[in-house]
């Protein structure tokens, strides 16, 4: 036994060449991977995050097919004609409910695609309206976050990266603005940028056809919200800009612009993904209150907000004019907030060890 352990001649056995078997069985490698992947796949596994994405891409999907196939359009008046009404039995239909013309129609033998959710006071298919009025408030909550995202990136990056008293004017200016009382400046900026001429000034463009209501709510976006954003990627570049990469890169004379583009950027990536997702139904509810209280998109072109604003009016009669558009609200807003947290939870390293 003592002769086996403390023999000095070294055992021939044990340097022989490895088999291919060997080999695969010793080495037991992770197969190479990236932070998106890692992080992917920790979204796949979060079920109710899965969920709420597959909603949301089939409201979205629906929004942008679902008008090309629809006999009915946004803004049809089914009971006039040449401007003047003709039949008003199509006004105020029930659900799957046809009116007097219909109803000679179906008698006759032809085919009439039904009102799913039936008509408003005006004789609107109000399906086709709750259709355009989800895609509206996507639409606004999806090109606000992309405004609010970069201007909170360029702000709180230079912020961030400059500091001294770069970072002390800018903070101070976020510091002004948080401690205004959003509610009421959005509802007074909304009505001032409401009063002015930006109809005439935008007559003959391309965005004549958004509007000027929508465009005063990109204003009102791009104004107040980018704070929040800022001060998240101040926080992330404060702590990288101290990095021994960072400080390499200064030292082979790299611009300030590029450090940030090329190393600082990059790694906020995930603060990013996560505060521009949960933006979004920030936007879309902010949009919805404004349309209801008519500070939103233009009559005709339907909101979900100003579409259960008009339904105050009849609400005792036709209470589902109400309860559907606040349905589709708050499923949107619920959905991309869960998504929002399955991102935050997916891609956020400091929760994932």
């Amino acid at each position: 036994m003592a002769n086996k352990y403390f023999n000095m001649q070294l055992d021939v056995d044990a340097f022989l060449p490895a088999s291919a078997e060997d080999k695969a069985y010793m080495v037991q490698m992770r197969p190479s991977t990236t932070f998106f992947r890692d992080g992917v796949k920790r979204f796949v596994k979060n079920k109710i995050a899965l969920i709420s994405l597959i909603i949301i891409a089939l409201i979205v999907v629906s929004c942008i097919v679902i008008p090309f196939f629809w006999p009915y359009s946004y803004d049809e008046m089914l009971g006039v004609k040449l401007g003047r009404p003709v039949d008003s039995s199509y006004n105020n239909l029930a659900p799957f409910e046809y009116g007097e013309t219909e109803q000679e129609r179906i008698a006759a033998g032809e085919k009439v695609f039904p009102h799913l959710f039936g008509t408003d006071s005006q004789g609107r298919d109000y399906f086709i309206r709750i259709v355009y009025g989800a895609r509206i408030s996507l639409a606004v909550g999806f090109f606000a976050s992309i405004i609010v995202l970069i201007i909170g990136m360029t702000v709180g990056a230079i912020s961030g990266y400059c500091g001294g008293k770069v970072d002390l004017v800018i903070m101070r200016i976020v510091d002004i603005i948080y401690s205004l009382p959003d509610m009421l400046l959005i509802i007074l900026l909304a009505s001032a940028l409401k009063q002015t001429k930006l109809d005439q000034i935008i007559q003959g463009t391309v965005l004549e056809k958004i509007g000027a209501n929508i465009i005063s709510l990109f204003v009102v976006f791009g104004v107040l919200y980018w704070v929040s954003m800022s001060r998240l990627i101040r926080g992330q570049i404060l702590s990288l800009r101290e990095q021994e990469y960072v400080l390499a890169a200064q030292a082979a004379g790299a611009r300030g612009k590029w450090i940030i583009m090329k190393h600082l950027m990059p790694n906020c990536i995930s603060v990013v993904i996560i505060s521009t997702a949960l933006q979004i139904p920030n936007a879309i509810f902010t949009e919805s209150y404004l349309s209801f209280l008519g500070l939103g998109v233009n009559a005709p072109m339907p909101s979900l907000g100003s579409l259960a604003s008009d339904a105050l009016n009849g609400i005792s009669s036709y209470p589902y004019r109400l309860i559907i558009p606040a349905v589709v609200i708050s499923l949107i807003v619920l959905s991309l907030n869960l998504l929002g947290d399955g991102l935050r939870d997916a891609f956020d390293p400091k929760l994932n060890g």
